[in-house]
Order: structure tokens, then C-alpha cells, then sequence
């Protein structure tokens, strides 16, 4: 009993029939196609079976519309002549793909979906190129069994076989041990789920039924008029997504996104504001300030902020008005500093100032003394001493030249300082400056040789009783 009952198949078989294949192989290549009729149910309705066999040309034994019945197939098969030429594979294969498969040679239109099956039998290498052609059939919907009997290489059977290689290409060691792939067929064949042996096309899912197959999409997706490609639904308008802000949809289901300025939580649907200014993309020069749905930039003190609105351009703090600076502000590079005039020292408030003592500061030079002055100073010399030409430094002078010297009567200069003295008839007081009037008598010069009698300004001398003054004035 068939075990492919009511299973629809357009199956064509290519044979070799190159001169390698000896007349008594070729036969046992024949008994292999009787063995697979055996469990095929032929029929227009279910499965359908032509034949090609090639040498340096393809002859097509039989097309798809040719027999209805298993019998009438054996026969054809029993009659067909050994073409014992080259070696024509990738010939053969393309005659399959344009003429064995079309409408016109039997097979059923792609849309009824009807799994197109062809099976390849060859024991040699091809004299033409298999690599393309065999790569176009498959694309075209035909699903290639690849056999190889003998020293047939099996990257040529890869090359023609479809994927997976360990379900479609098959190497035997000789004609005789062909006889026992039918089980083996048939199990593919039969006994398969039908998406497993055709190149279904099917974009997501392939769903076998008793006679075909049909193509379903994935949840999110519809199929399109193809019944074979899918597209991506509208998720967010169907479904009660739960997204906070925005929906958004993906291929075959959606995502969850939110609103600028804010980020998705764990739960992917409710959201965060974001910190801005966290990301480092800002582009602010200075500091960066958060708003409701972005940021601003904002520039340091003494800075505002330029049309960009991202750098920063320096400020006239002094110009601002609100320094306190007393006398002078001065703008530096992130703010201002308060400076004081020529005289004057800066106060630690950083704003008033003082009047500058001068000669409070090591660099005023003076040799002797250091005199302020409403804008500076300058240097005075001690009594006895004049300033030199350069005002730092004093020389020695005479100290009696000075109006200052304090004496009464006459200054008289010494190596290091002056001496006061007093004019005749008057000594120097005890203070070293005054003088006072002394009796003239009383100096041992003055001449008189009795007696000495002091005047007003001066002194006359006299004689002892019994004596008279000599003209001179002084003897008797």
C-alpha cells in the first residue's frame, strides 16, 4: 500500500546516462526508479512524474502531464535507451528549472503551493558548471535530492543538493546499494511533514495541511497578498500597550519610549526625568542648569552667556557698578579687584584704603631720617649734616652755620659737634648756651696796680691813699 496516499507532489527524476554508467548499471539505475514508484500515489490529483536523462544532451523521457498511472510509467521507464554520451549536469539541471517544471509540462501553478521535488542520479564528474544553475533552481521553489554513486565528488553533490545537505545529498559506493535508498525516500517523502521537504518560502511560519501548505506570520504580523511575506502590525494601536509616554512599534511586537528629558524605567513603560546635564553632550562652557524638558546654559560670575547659547564671553564687572571698590576697580579674569592711589594701601576689607606710610617700608633709602608726605616721603639729615644731591644720603657741615645752634653769644665749631662761648666780661652758664655778666676786676689781665674798680661796661683802676693815678691808667 502506498504510504504517500493523498499526498500532492510534481516529483521529476534527472538520470545519468553518460557513457561511465555501464548497460549493467544503467539497469540497476532503472530497478532504483521502480522501487520509488512503488510508494508514490500517481495521479493528476496527488502525485505527478516525469523523467529527464542527459549525456552531452537532455532528453525528456517523460513530462509531468504524461501518465496518470504507475503502470504506464514502469513502462516508459522499461523502454528508455541508454544515451551513453558526456557528462552534461548543469545542462540538464537548467532544462528542469525552464521546461520540466513549467505549467505547460504539467506542473501545478506555485500558488496552489504543491511541493516541486526534483531527484538527481549520477556517478561522474559534470563537464559543465553546476555551482549557478543548481543555485537558481532552488531559488525557483524545486527542492534537489542529489545521489552519487561511486567516486563522485561530494562538494558537487553539495553544490546541486539543498539544505540541509544531511536530508538531500546522498553518496553510495556503488549501483548496487542504490537499490536501498527507496526506504529511504520514502520516509522523506511520505512520511515528512511536507515543510520540511519543500523550499516552502515561508517568511515566519509554514504550516503542512493533508494536500499542501500554508504560510502563517508571527505574532504582530499579517500575511501579505504573497501568502508568503509578513508585515509588522500596528501593535500600539491594538493593544493596551501601558506605555507612559510614547508607543512605538517593532517588527512584530513594540517598545516603550519617552519624552524627551525623561528616561525609561526597569518596568519599560513608565518614565524618569533625566538629568540633562548628566549626559556630558550639553556643550555648556561653564555649568549647565536643568529645566522642565531639557537645559540651559549658564556662564561663571564676570561672564555672560554669547547668541549660541552655549558659550561665554567675558564680563566688565568694574562696569557693573556694585563694586565698592573706593578708589580704583580693577577687572581680572573671572572677577575684579579693588586698588588704591599712589599713598595709599589696600584695607582687608579688599575695598578701602589707607594712607601709605612710607617710611614704614625698607625701600625708602634714607640715611639719617624718613620724612611722610601727602604722596610719598622724603629723607631729612641730622644737625650738623646736609643732604647730598642723591636725597638718600648726608654729609658733614659746620654745625655753627646752623641757626639752630641755640648760643647765646659766640658758636664755636668742634670735629664732631659746636661749642657755645661768651664775650669778655661774661661766663657760659651751665646749660653750655647762655652767658652771664661777670665783674671785669675780676680777671687777672686787667692792669690795675693798686686797685681795680668795675664800670658798667668795663673797669677803671685806682691808688691807695697817698698815691696818685699815673697817666697810663694803670700804675700809681
Amino acid at each position: 500500500e502506498s504510504t504517500c496516499k493523498g499526498k500532492p507532489m510534481d516529483l521529476v527524476f534527472i538520470i545519468d546516462s553518460s557513457r561511465s554508467v555501464r548497460p549493467n548499471d544503467y539497469e540497476k539505475m532503472k530497478e532504483f526508479l521502480y522501487s520509488m514508484l512503488t510508494f508514490l500515489d500517481i495521479g493528476p490529483d496527488v502525485t505527478r512524474v516525469g523523467l529527464v536523462q542527459y549525456g552531452s544532451t537532455v532528453n525528456n523521457e517523460f513530462s509531468l502531464k504524461t501518465y496518470n498511472k504507475k503502470a504506464d510509467i514502469e513502462k516508459a521507464i522499461r523502454e528508455m535507451i541508454h544515451l551513453a554520451t558526456g557528462t552534461m549536469t548543469g545542462l540538464a539541471l537548467q532544462y528542469t528549472m525552464n521546461v520540466a517544471f513549467t505549467e505547460e509540462e504539467g506542473a501545478r501553478p506555485l500558488e496552489l503551493n504543491v511541493p516541486r521535488v526534483a531527484m538527481i542520479v549520477t556517478d561522474g564528474r559534470p563537464q559543465d558548471t553546476v555551482d549557478e544553475i543548481a543555485a537558481r533552481t532552488r531559488n525557483s521553489g524545486i527542492v534537489i535530492f542529489a545521489v552519487g554513486v561511486g567516486r563522485v565528488d561530494i562538494n558537487t553533490l553539495k553544490a546541486m543538493g539543498s539544505r540541509p545537505y544531511e536530508d538531500h545529498v546522498f553518496l553510495v559506493a556503488n549501483f548496487s546499494q542504490i537499490e536501498k535508498l527507496p526506504t529511504l525516500f520514502q520516509s522523506k517523502l511520505c512520511d515528512a511533514d511536507i515543510c520540511s521537504v519543500v523550499d516552502h518560502g515561508c517568511a515566519h511560519i509554514c504550516v503542512s495541511s493533508a494536500e499542501s501548505y500554508v504560510c502563517k506570520c508571527r505574532t504582530g504580523y499579517t500575511l501579505n497578498p504573497d501568502q508568503k511575506t509578513c508585515s509588522s502590525q500596528d501593535l500600539c494601536a491594538v493593544e493596551n500597550h501601558g506605555c507612559e509616554h510614547l508607543c512605538v512599534n517593532v517588527p512584530g511586537s513594540y517598545i516603550c519610549q519617552c519624552r524627551e528629558g525623561y528616561k525609561l524605567n526597569e518596568d519599560r513603560k513608565t518614565c524618569s526625568r533625566i538629568d540633562f546635564c548628566a549626559s556630558g553632550d550639553h556643550g555648556c562652557e561653564h555649568y549647565c542648569v536643568n529645566t522642565e524638558d531639557s537645559y540651559v546654559c549658564q556662564c561663571h560670575q564676570g561672564f555672560t552667556l554669547n547668541p549660541d547659547g552655549r558659550t561665554c564671553s567675558r564680563t566688565d564687572f568694574c562696569a557693573l557698578g556694585d563694586h565698592g571698590c573706593e578708589h580704583f576697580c580693577v577687572d581680572t579674569e573671572d572677577s575684579y579687584v579693588c586698588q588704591c592711589r599712589q599713598g595709599f594701601t589696600l584695607n582687608p576689607d579688599g575695598r578701602t584704603c589707607s594712607r601709605l606710610d612710607y617710611c614704614a617700608l625698607e625701600i625708602h633709602g634714607c640715611e639719617h631720617e624718613c620724612v611722610n608726605t601727602e604722596d610719598s616721603y622724603f629723607c631729612r639729615c641730622y644737625s650738623g649734616f646736609v643732604l647730598n644731591p642723591d636725597k638718600k644720603t648726608c654729609r658733614k657741615t659746620g654745625y655753627c652755620a646752623l641757626s639752630n645752634h641755640g648760643c647765646e653769644h659766640d658758636c664755636v665749631n668742634t670735629e664732631e659737634s659746636f661749642v657755645c662761648t661768651c664775650y669778655t666780661g661774661f661766663i657760659l652758664n651751665p646749660d653750655g648756651k647762655t652767658c652771664t655778666k661777670l665783674g671785669y676786676c675780676a680777671l687777672s689781665n686787667h692792669g690795675c696796680e693798686h686797685n681795680c674798680v668795675n664800670t658798667e661796661e668795663s673797669f677803671v683802676c685806682t691808688c691807695r691813699s697817698g698815691f696818685i693815678l699815673n697817666p697810663d691808667g694803670k700804675t700809681c
